[in-house]
């Protein structure tokens, strides 16, 4: 079935982007399973440095120390059995960077202009040959704006939270109404930064996964692609 829907699509680098906990991470890498594609998870490279700097006792407002350490850290996004692993360093950090700690101060760091400069560029390399399924806040509009398909995950805050709340490391630190308030306090902050801010591209197609469950989130994102490939409108 992979290699039947590989076939059918011309190599192309697909764009998600949308808000903490629309489930944009767990879609991009199964719609990538599915078209054989290369996974990107941009936002797990934030977490790797944020959960690095907190490590090191380096605030966000330090913006020349977080640089200089950004710059000689390893990042490595490797594949594995049960999906992305994360390395810094060579030290699989995949599990930590999930933490409550690193939710909480990650929308600072990604604000620093010098760090997402020094990232998207590493991403950009990644996407060059094409064959890449990448997502996080501005895909779409600044790292890969020439993508072929382009789409803008969303769902309600509660359910976010929800999502959000089942895959926490450290769930019993926090509640599920605390962290509903969370994800609204980080979708203001990614919204409004200066740098790069969370945006639907205007040629995005905005997807409401509320009431969705992840496969037919899949299913759906798949059909645009084979939209796209036929040169059909996507809906």
């Amino acid at each position: 079935m992979v290699r039947q829907q590989t076939e059918l699509i011309d190599r192309i680098n697909i764009a998600i982007d949308g808000p903490a906990g629309a489930g944009k991470s767990t879609v991009a890498r199964l719609v990538a399973n599915e078209l054989s594609y290369i996974y990107v998870d941009t936002g797990a490279m934030y977490r790797a440095v944020t959960w690095f700097m907190t490590k090191l006792g380096i605030d966000p407002e330090c913006q020349d120390e977080v640089l200089r350490h950004t710059l000689n850290m390893v990042l490595e996004l490797r594949p594995g059995s049960e999906g992305q692993k994360v390395f810094v360093d060579g030290e699989d950090v995949t599990s930590y960077i999930r933490s409550t700690q690193v939710n909480s101060m990650v929308s600072r760091y990604a604000q620093i202009e010098g760090l997402r400069t020094h990232l998207v560029h590493l991403q950009r390399q990644m996407a060059l040959r094409k064959g890449v399924v990448m997502d996080g806040r501005d895909i779409g509009t600044t790292v890969l704006p020439d993508a072929e398909v382009k789409v803008f995950l969303t769902a309600s805050v509660k359910e976010r939270a929800l999502r959000r709340f089942s895959e926490l490391s450290d769930a019993d630190d926090m509640t599920l109404e605390q962290l509903e308030k969370d994800i609204a306090k980080r979708d203001a902050l990614d919204e409004q930064r200066e740098i790069s801010p969370l945006r639907c591209a205007e040629d995005a197609t905005v997807l409401d996964t509320t009431n969705m469950n992840i496969q037919q989130v899949v299913t759906t994102i798949v059909s645009f692609c084979k939209s796209q490939r036929d040169g059909e409108k996507i809906r």
